[in-house]
């Protein structure tokens, strides 16, 4: 497959630049495995379109406050933005600067946060705060909100609560699981009064989420690395789930890639791991029957997935029409409810890990 197959025209105005006033304030594109047309409705409608005995997994994960700015010892410039944090004081991180930053250096974040680089993994740097303060508790009360690039203004107050999940917990990922925001209490209490409850996994969000792919072939490209948690009470509820007939419904790609990275021997593993599952048209779903999702970037991983799980030419219709009739994209825009397009594996992956 060629990656200029999973492109489409996007406008620049449909590009959400800020929530809705109120959480769950936005648009719901339903993709049905059984009718080629798509269907408009709004997200409210949502506990309409589930039923008694389905089961939604959200990712809990939290957004830091990865971002912070500075200068080397020398006098330059520099940006930080927090990848993973790999224990209470040193990080992996993206660096910008004016020269690349060499390993025995030293930087100033936040105009009193000295910070030494360790060295190269990769496309990140190794560095390590000084001090006995932890890295989660400087990046707290120093750390901007890294918004995604395509979001043009500064982190404000708004942001810092609206790009949360109201059951965000976990705190680790750089970008939220944006498919969760649209949710409230009240929406999460109305589904499990009629039957629909919630389980949970982590997936910490790294900033490799807004990568476009960059190389011609699709099989070429390297998928970044993020870590996940399935919980045991999660596998269980999923194991309820199945033997009652109901659905898994995967509330982000996020919780859907965490599932089934945790599948991939047949069997649905609890426990942390890392995932660099790269899903495309051709993948088998072991576990997730439903997905609801943003709408996503042209020429990204992302894209590809819903490919895979709404059928190829059926997804990119639906991306046509959501232009068509101008639905918001991406972090802060409307949402789609996707049925898989496959006849999912309903014995076997199942068994308790």
């Amino acid at each position: 497959m060629r990656t200029d197959e999973f492109t489409f025209e996007l406008p620049q105005h449909l590009i959400a630049q800020h929530p809705p006033k109120q959480r769950g304030a936005s648009r719901l594109l339903q993709v049905r495995a059984d009718n080629d047309n798509c269907e408009h409705r709004l997200f409210t409608d949502l506990p309409g379109l589930l039923k008694q005995g389905d089961l939604l997994i959200l990712n809990d994960t939290r957004v830091i406050k990865a971002r912070l700015f500075g200068k080397k010892e020398s006098g330059g410039l520099i940006e930080v933005l927090v990848e993973r944090m790999l224990d209470e004081h040193e990080v992996l991180a993206q660096v910008r600067a004016s020269k690349t930053p060499k390993a025995g250096g030293r930087m100033i974040l936040a105009e009193h946060i000295g910070v030494t680089v360790l060295g190269r993994v990769g496309e990140f740097y190794h560095l390590r705060f000084e001090g006995d303060e932890s890295v989660s508790s400087l990046l707290e009360q120093y750390g901007q909100l890294p918004l995604p690039p395509y979001i043009t203004h500064t982190a404000d107050a708004q942001d810092d609560e609206r790009y949360q999940t109201v059951f965000a917990k976990e705190y680790g990922a750089v970008a939220a699981p944006t498919a969760g925001l649209h949710f409230d209490e009240g929406m999460l209490e109305r589904l499990k009064l009629q039957g629909v409850p919630a389980a949970y996994v982590t997936l910490h969000v790294g900033a490799g989420t807004f990568q476009p792919v960059r190389v011609d072939q699709v099989a070429d490209h390297v998928m970044h690395s993020e870590r996940y948690t399935i919980p045991q009470a999660t596998v269980d509820a999923i194991e309820q789930t199945r033997a009652h007939g109901g659905r898994v419904i995967a509330v982000g790609t996020t919780s859907l890639r965490a599932l089934e990275s945790a599948a991939q021997s047949g069997t649905l593993n609890t426990g942390e791991s890392e995932t660099s599952i790269f899903i495309t048209p051709g993948y088998q779903f072991k576990v997730v029957d439903v997905l609801l999702t943003n709408f996503h970037l042209p020429k990204s991983t992302l894209l590809m997935l819903v490919c895979a799980f709404g059928g190829m030419d059926k997804m990119l219709a639906a991306y046509r029409t959501a232009v068509d009739n101008e639905y918001r994209f991406f972090s802060y825009g409307d949402a789609m409810l996707i049925e898989c397009q496959q006849d999912i594996n309903k014995s076997g992956v199942l068994t308790r890990g």
